[in-house]
């Protein structure tokens, strides 16, 4: 499944110089310092938010948990279109991602 490249040029403004790579099922992720911040899929951005707050990360509007090979991934949330429709919005969640990402040495 292909990511969905505007989305993902967004991103790239946000965060320059991060390395982008290919993720399963055709996503494209971004990392910084060696730690994955966040992704784009086709459908959703893909956001590191730390395994213990993804609890009140599902309680926001438009976030569901990330779930590969039946079972959810520890750590990271998937934002729906509607979460990061705006540029206020992506922002807030690409650096929620990076403080995260930072903050694992």
């Amino acid at each position: 499944m292909p990511y969905d490249a505007v989305t993902a040029e967004r991103v790239r403004r946000l965060l320059p110089g991060a390395v982008e790579k290919r993720m399963v099922g055709g996503g494209l992720s971004f990392s910084v310092g060696g730690h994955l911040v966040c992704g784009v899929t086709a459908t959703a951005l893909v956001v590191r938010v730390g395994a213990d707050a993804v609890p009140a990360a599902l309680e926001e509007p438009h976030v569901g948990p990330m779930v590969l090979g039946g079972r959810q991934v520890r750590a990271f949330v998937l934002v729906g279109p509607a979460g990061h429709a705006d540029d206020a919005d992506l922002g807030r969640w690409v650096r929620r991602g990076l403080a995260v990402a930072s903050g694992l040495g």
